[in-house]
């Protein structure tokens, strides 16, 4: 399927109903999207530090101050790596890998060794004492290496002697899901590279019959500075009210990134007029991809105290991607949107979320957040937070390099931001 230009992508955006009975307002805030979304997608890759990144930091600096903000850019250190010949090869079979950070970089030559199948319930082929791990992970979304079933096999590995691992993400695009990694110091006790479902055949017929393999992961390693956005807007009231968003990701992060940002500019520009009695603070994190290292800065240094917030709000992961067909045909883009997108509110909120996002796929069945929070969510809860609300999820082409304009459709970025702007103004009254 050709992917869409951003010039396609604006182009088909048009065609949105966007002057409905609603208004001029919500026509208005349909444009406003599809515009922001369009500025999104066009910063390109998003890995914390690197020029997207830096680019969409400053942009949204720029749109804070705008809607009356003062804003800070707090600096944080972030990992990087520069890949040189990142590949696995068996034979004549060659295949890019996926350098997995923090990065355990091979010699210059490689590792060489037997290539040993390790199945998804960690189960070892043959002894792994010098070997190549080949790590097939079980069918599904992938977001971290932290995940029990993605390092348990390969730590198994390593301790049982393997020189280096190579992870076969088995999910829905056949295409490597990048995976989230501890920021601050390498995870696993010797080099792993990522290898895509597609390209993964030739390995594990090899690794069947214990061939010789040679895995090489080169490149320059390091750190890099990145930076939060914090906008406030103090106006001398008793408590605050807090809307966050992360912006970094593995590659272009449309369907992954977009909707949150999207929303997120919506709720900045309309909060000074819609919620008058508190003041004001919006937070938009680099680093997640590293275990939400941004947002943890943000909460110990940039934040609001937990005794002066009156309610939070984080616009986490796939706010509003794209739904698919997926079977014997491969990928089909719906009309509608991906149902694995989770809202959780605090208990108190529960009856208000359920009538809010009636309709809404997925969101429409909240959860309570004493029950189920994940990502940087969980983190503001840990943090002392009492009154939240947080959407997550991970749409088929979460994390993958595919997740392009393809993936994020402007209405629906609309219909739910305009349910999260309802929730929030009934949660600055409670």
């Amino acid at each position: 399927m050709r992917q869409p230009t951003r010039r396609g992508f604006l182009a088909g955006s048009a065609a949105l109903p966007l002057a409905t009975a609603a208004g001029a307002a919500e026509a208005d805030t349909s444009a406003s999207m599809v515009r922001d979304l369009d500025r999104y997608l066009g910063f390109g890759n998003k890995q914390s530090g690197g020029e997207g990144d830096i680019a969409c930091g400053h942009w949204l600096a720029g749109e804070l101050e705008r809607a009356g903000f003062v804003v800070e850019k707090p600096a944080i250190s972030v990992p990087s790596f520069t890949p040189g010949d990142c590949a696995i090869v068996t034979g004549d079979a060659r295949a890019a890998l996926w350098p997995q950070p923090i990065v355990v970089p091979t010699p210059a030559g490689g590792l060489s060794g037997p290539l040993v199948r390790i199945d998804g319930a960690g189960g070892a082929g043959a002894p792994l004492d010098g070997a190549i791990a080949l790590v097939e992970l079980p069918y599904g979304r992938w977001s971290s290496a932290l995940a029990k079933s993605v390092r348990g096999p390969i730590d198994a590995a390593f301790s049982a002697g393997a020189r280096a691992a190579v992870v076969v993400t088995n999910g829905p695009t056949g295409q490597v899901i990048a995976l989230n990694a501890d920021g601050r110091e390498p995870m696993f006790a010797g080099p792993v590279g990522l290898l895509a479902p597609a390209d993964a055949a030739p390995f594990l017929s090899a690794a069947m019959k214990h061939a010789r393999a040679t895995v090489t992961l080169s490149g320059e390693g390091g750190r890099r500075a990145a930076f939060n956005v914090i906008g406030r807007l103090e106006r001398g009231k008793r408590r605050w009210i807090v809307v966050s968003t992360p912006r970094s990701g593995w590659f272009g992060c449309a369907g992954e990134r977009g909707g949150g940002i999207a929303a997120w500019l919506d709720l900045a520009r309309r909060a000074p007029t819609m919620l008058p009695d508190h003041n004001l603070a919006f937070l938009c994190n680099s680093g997640h991809e590293y275990e939400n290292l941004g947002a943890e800065e943000s909460l110990k240094a940039a934040a609001p105290k937990p005794d002066e917030t009156h309610f939070w709000l984080h616009l986490g992961a796939n706010l509003a991607a794209r739904d698919w067909h997926e079977g014997l045909f491969g990928l089909a883009p719906l009309a509608g949107t991906d149902s694995q997108r989770y809202l959780v509110v605090s208990p108190p909120l529960l009856t208000a979320a359920r009538r809010l996002f009636a309709g809404l796929a997925g969101l429409e069945s909240p959860y309570s957040s004493d029950r189920l929070a994940a990502g940087e969510l969980s983190a503001i809860i840990a943090a002392g937070y009492s009154s939240v609300a947080g959407v997550f999820g991970l749409h088929r082409f979460h994390h993958v390099e595919g997740d392009d304009a393809r993936c994020i459709d402007p209405a629906h970025v609309a219909a739910t931001t305009a349910a999260f702007g309802k929730l929030l103004a009934e949660a600055a009254r409670t």
